[in-house]
């Protein structure tokens, strides 16, 4: 019954928090003292308001974005979900002024969930393929004039 109810907790956190901007819900899905992993940075606490906020920072960039759970697999006490949103870029994201182009972005998440709250969550985004949808130079170790 645990994987059935964490599944479902899962859901409701894309539906609720990404899919519909209710940022209130995170709170009830994510404990007190929830930690956030990130691919490229450390570990740090967040709280349900800190992962509420990248969400809505996220939705105001892409106003019309919709995400679809493409995998989701869940056991007693770990959720893995792999994802795609779709928008178009119209309000400021990341330092980048809105260029009205429709993105398709992916990654996957890892939710550990004790007693019915997300304790952990690890991120994986796909955030250089989403950049270079919007049309940013990304460059390795050179200048932007090639020296």
């Amino acid at each position: 019954m645990a994987a059935r109810e964490n599944r479902d907790l899962v859901l409701r956190f894309y539906d609720e928090v990404w899919n519909r901007g209710n940022v209130e819900v995170a709170n009830e899905i994510f404990a007190d003292d929830y930690v956030r992993h990130d691919l490229r940075q450390a570990a740090a606490p967040a709280g349900g308001r800190g992962q509420a906020r990248i969400a809505a920072d996220f939705r105001r960039a892409f106003p019309d974005l919709e995400l679809t759970v493409d995998v989701l697999v869940a056991d007693d006490d770990h959720v893995a979900a792999r994802w795609t949103m779709a928008g178009t870029h119209t309000g400021m994201w990341g330092g980048i002024a809105p260029t009205g182009r429709t993105v398709v972005y992916s990654g996957a998440n890892f939710f550990a969930i004790r007693k019915g709250k997300v304790v952990e969550i690890w991120n994986h985004r796909d955030d250089l393929g989403l950049r270079e949808q919007l049309g940013v130079a990304v460059y390795a170790g050179a200048a932007p004039d090639g020296s």
